[in-house]
């Protein structure tokens, strides 16, 4: 008979007087071997020792040697220092975490305030059976600090453990319905899959600008590596001779899969298992391949969602729909809910966070005419600079850019007033624009906290306004740009109610 396998390694409660709430528990011991390898605490004092280093003098293999022993237990005094001096506890009121060896510091998140929960698993918290729990609150980062509530080096247990009493003691924390039995046990509530990655859509991810930066920020950061090393040491980086223009042709062509394929390796790594699920009042979404991200988004928090598509996307019908949520931290990447996909797929799950408003309305014609006329300018300016060169010194070049830059601007003119539109229905609104990026926001009613109503001279002369519905998730505000200006009121009426008539043009803008 084979023994069981030994339990994942225990999470320490901490001894009365001990520092932290009754009830605190540390984190698992092995977080320190991360830390320690990681350098996580030792980077505080690099700074500091580089002076000490350059007085010093490397003189030979014992002095480096000597360097990185020195560092490397630094390195492991902080990292138990930290883990012996951290806790956490999670009531049933709060979340706190409790740091510090000299100056102490207590974060508290009442569980009214929690947005949602996130379990991340890097590539080395994984190896020693950890995780890392971050807790979205509604106050934001504390000043100073980029983090939200972070619980760092749990089991894989306690951090399904910590994630589920964070959500359950967040939805006790609810008034009970009239009626409603208090002491009934709350229903485990089913699980409904709403979106699953499928694998063949990586192959969208060369359109996709933010995925073709991976393969170029590795070759930028090898060649870096490569410029360092000793001249004894680098490689013979001559390549072949691209004068000849069938080699320049190959050259082009493998770089272009190279970066292609650099792509959608990205791509796989980031969102390589991704589902999402309705779980109760909750939305979770598991991610990633070398990282792996388990994020919870409370429903009652989600305000609306965006439909992003890149010029490229646009091609293949492609999108990504990030949902709106109020208070959430790194809203781009925890609030991705179809990270890419068909548009169609795209459009579904958008249906699902909120209500349909309708068709979008087109923008006046004379939206139009100014989209055309800003776009032709720089061309324009080119030009008329190329156009005076010529004339004295007889350099043609910069005249032919200026014309060509003139021709190519008519199509992205109307390419950027075709994206304008709007829309108002029962229960949502929409509004949509951008040109290499083509974001559609769809905003419940309830989402709206005032409006902003803006008039260059320019659009006082077309009749038109920009205006900008200010919201409490996702960038703050989303504008419906260069609509009529007749139009602003009604709009405004329709898409939040009858306090927002006042914020016409000329009238004083409410909320």
């Amino acid at each position: 008979m084979t023994e069981p396998a030994p339990p994942p390694p225990a999470v320490a409660v901490v001894p009365p007087g001990d520092g932290g709430p009754a009830g605190a528990r540390r984190t698992s011991p092995l977080v320190v071997l991360v830390h320690t390898v990681t350098f996580k605490q030792a980077r505080q004092v690099v700074p500091a020792a580089i002076p000490l280093v350059a007085a010093i003098g490397i003189d030979g293999p014992g002095v480096v040697v000597a360097l990185v022993a020195a560092v490397t237990a630094l390195s492991l005094l902080f990292a138990g220092l930290t883990w012996w001096r951290t806790t956490y506890a999670d009531t049933p009121s709060a979340v706190v975490v409790t740091r510090g060896l000299l100056a102490r510091s207590v974060r508290t998140v009442p569980n009214d305030r929690i947005r949602g929960v996130e379990v991340e698993a890097p590539a080395l918290h994984r190896l020693f059976g950890l995780v890392r729990v971050r807790i979205d609150a509604a106050a934001g980062t504390v000043a100073g600090s980029d983090e939200e509530v972070v619980v760092d080096g749990v089991p894989r247990a306690e951090g399904d453990r910590l994630r589920v009493s964070v959500l359950t003691h967040r939805r006790a924390a609810r008034p009970v319905p009239a009626g409603a039995d208090p002491s009934a046990a709350p229903e485990e509530p089913a699980e409904v899959e709403l979106a699953r990655f499928d694998p063949r859509w990586l192959l969208y991810a060369p359109l996709v600008a933010s995925y073709l930066a991976v393969p170029l920020a590795a070759v930028g950061a090898l060649s870096r590596l490569l410029q360092e090393l000793p001249r004894d040491l680098r490689p013979d980086l001559s390549g072949p001779d691209l004068s000849d223009v069938r080699v320049l042709v190959v050259a082009a062509v493998a770089a272009l899969v190279l970066l292609a394929i650099g792509a959608v390796l990205g791509a796989a790594v980031v969102n390589w298992g991704f589902r999402l699920v309705r779980r109760g009042g909750s939305l979770s979404a598991v991610r990633g391949l070398v990282t792996r991200r388990h994020t919870e988004l409370e429903v009652d928090r989600i305000r609306g969602g965006t439909l992003a598509e890149g010029l490229g996307m646009r091609l293949v019908r492609a999108a990504r729909v990030n949902a709106l949520v109020t208070g959430l931290g790194a809203a781009s990447r925890r609030g991705q809910l179809f990270p890419l996909g068909p548009r169609g797929e795209a459009v579904r799950l958008l249906g699902l966070l909120v209500d349909d408003p309708g068709p979008l309305r087109a923008h006046p014609p004379a939206a139009r005419r100014r989209a055309v006329v800003r776009a032709l300018l720089a061309g324009l300016a080119v030009a008329a600079a190329g156009a005076a060169l010529q004339a004295t010194t007889g350099f043609w070049g910069l005249l032919a850019l200026g014309v060509v830059l003139t021709v190519l601007s008519v199509p992205l003119g109307l390419g950027r007033y075709a994206a304008l539109g709007h829309a108002a229905g029962p229960r949502s609104f929409s509004v949509r624009s951008g040109l290499l990026v083509r974001e559609q926001a769809v905003l419940q009613r309830r989402a709206v906290v005032g409006w902003q109503v803006r008039q260059t001279f320019f659009q006082r002369r077309a009749g038109l306004a920009t205006v900008v519905a200010c919201v409490g998730a996702g960038t703050g505000g989303y504008a419906a740009v260069d609509m009529a200006a007749a139009d602003v009121a009604a709009f405004t009426a329709a898409a939040s109610g009858p306090w927002a008539t006042a914020s016409g043009p000329g009238d004083r803008p409410a909320g």
